[in-house]
C-alpha cells in the first residue's frame, strides 16, 4: 500500500497520530479536503489496514505503574506459543518484538514496584536467559511513521 499513499493520506496519517480523536471536520480543514471526502480517505486507509487502530496513550506513573522496564529475552526453542500465551495472559507485557541478533525478543513491561517487576522478569525467565534495563526517562515518545522523503540520500 505504501506505493499508493499520497501526500494527503500521509497528511491524514500525521494529524490522526498525533490526535486520534480529532474530528472529521477538524482533519478535513487540516488537509485541505471536504470533511466527507477525509472521512473516506479515512475509512479508505483503515481498510487497508494502514490505520490498524486509535488508541489513547496513558501515563504509566499516574496509573500506578511507575516502573518501566526493557527486558531481552533469549529464546532457545522453536515452541513460541507458551510465551505468546504468557504475554497474553499479563497485561503488564506492553509490547513484544521478536527481533534478529543474540536476542530473540524485545519487551517493553509496566510494573508496580520492583517485586512485581522481578515477578514478570522470573515468568518470563522460564523460557531462557533474560537480560533486564530500568527505563529512566523517555528521550522520544513514539511518534510513529512520517512519509518517506524521496531524496533519500546519504548524510542528508
Amino acid at each position: 500500500m505504501t506505493e499508493t499513499l499520497d501526500a494527503t493520506d500521509w497528511a491524514i496519517l500525521t494529524e490522526v497520530q498525533k490526535d486520534g480523536r480529532i474530528a472529521y471536520t477538524e482533519l478535513a480543514r487540516r488537509v485541505n479536503l471536504s470533511a466527507s471526502a477525509t472521512k473516506e480517505r479515512v475509512r479508505r486507509l483503515e481498510a487497508a489496514e494502514v490505520i490498524t487502530g486509535f488508541r489513547a496513550e496513558v501515563d504509566l506513573e499516574r496509573t500506578g505503574y511507575p516502573v518501566l522496564a526493557v527486558v531481552r529475552l533469549k529464546y532457545p526453542g522453536t515452541r513460541h506459543e507458551p510465551l505468546r500465551r504468557l504475554l497474553g495472559e499479563r497485561p503488564e507485557y506492553l509490547e513484544c518484538l521478536r527481533t534478529t541478533g543474540d536476542d530473540c525478543y524485545v519487551l517493553k513491561v509496566a510494573a508496580t514496584s520492583m517485586s512485581h517487576l522481578e515477578e514478570l522478569v522470573d515468568a518470563l525467565a522460564q523460557f531462557g536467559s533474560t537480560t533486564t534495563n530500568l527505563v529512566l526517562s523517555r528521550t522520544l515518545p513514539f511518534r510513529g511513521p512520517r512519509a518517506p522523503r524521496t531524496d533519500a540520500r546519504p548524510g542528508r
